[in-house]
């Protein structure tokens, strides 16, 4: 039996009708067509081409260095591995805050050049000029608040956000503000899960967790996390479904060893 439900196509509006049923929405990042592929066939209801693409793909220690044309890149082929699947792409560092102009070119960029369906976009009251005019071009817009790794170097420390009574309200402020101006859902990354919940029982727009515990509207992970390909990252929020890193570490090393043992090829994989 598929583990897809009976929607065909998901779109925003599909995601703002199942929050409406109680109906969970599943999440996941993915940066290539194989692994989107995989992931859409399964019954995944969003992708997210994440700008965690900087540190999983590319070993950066943040997500900042990743640039646009790295971001289209990847939204480019996982688009063309997925049928299903909304697919969400992170607008990057520095192609947003502070210029409007310049956040509404890179959205359009990213919507022509890669056929995804909506953008994601950190920040709240600081960057809703870039949120509108992207909306107002009808660009889909989803909000991020709570912790926001492109502001790392703010923080300073990726510790839970949003625990202070002042930086709570801010972020209920933020969300309802987000919602008001027309976005069709808000991940919440990190924020203790009391207010989450208190954000996702006022907002009439879905409310995705990373990290924001169980009584949002969805969830999300990085695909890498979740299947254990990358080791060194064990937040307590994160669940792991397979261990890939020892299967993969495994493999390659029989292979290793069929070569040189001339055990590989043998006469059935040979012409």
């Amino acid at each position: 039996m598929s583990t897809q439900s009976n929607v065909k196509v998901v779109t925003t509006h599909v995601l703002t009708a199942m929050k409406m049923r109680g109906e969970k929405i599943s999440m996941l990042t993915a940066y290539d067509y194989s692994m989107a592929k995989i992931t859409d066939l399964a019954g995944i209801d969003v992708i997210l081409v994440g700008d965690s693409a900087s540190n999983v793909m590319a070993g950066h220690q943040t997500t900042l260095p990743i640039t646009l044309d790295q971001m289209i890149y990847h939204a480019q082929s996982v688009v063309r591995g997925v049928e299903r699947a909304l697919v969400v792409v992170d607008l990057p560092f520095g192609t947003y805050q502070g210029n409007s102009k310049e956040a509404l070119n890179s959205a359009v960029r990213i919507m022509k050049e890669t056929g995804a369906q909506a953008i994601k976009i950190e920040g709240g009251s600081e960057i809703l000029e870039s949120v509108n005019r992207i909306l107002s071009a009808g660009i889909p817009v989803m909000g991020h608040l709570g912790l926001t790794p492109q502001s790392i170097h703010k923080f300073g420390t990726y510790i839970v956000r949003a625990r202070e009574d002042d930086e709570a309200k801010k972020l209920l402020e933020d969300a309802l503000l987000l919602e008001e101006a027309g976005c069709f859902g808000i991940v919440l990354e990190k924020i203790p899960a009391l207010l989450a919940k208190q954000v996702a029982e006022n907002a009439k727009i879905p409310i995705i967790g990373i990290g924001a515990g169980k009584h949002v509207d969805g969830q999300v992970l990085v695909i890498h996390d979740m299947l254990g390909i990358n080791q060194d990252f064990s937040p307590r929020f994160l669940r792991r479904y397979h261990n890939l890193y020892a299967e993969m570490m495994g493999s390659v090393k029989a292979y290793i060893k069929d070569v040189k043992s001339q055990d590989f090829p043998n006469d059935s994989e040979q012409y």
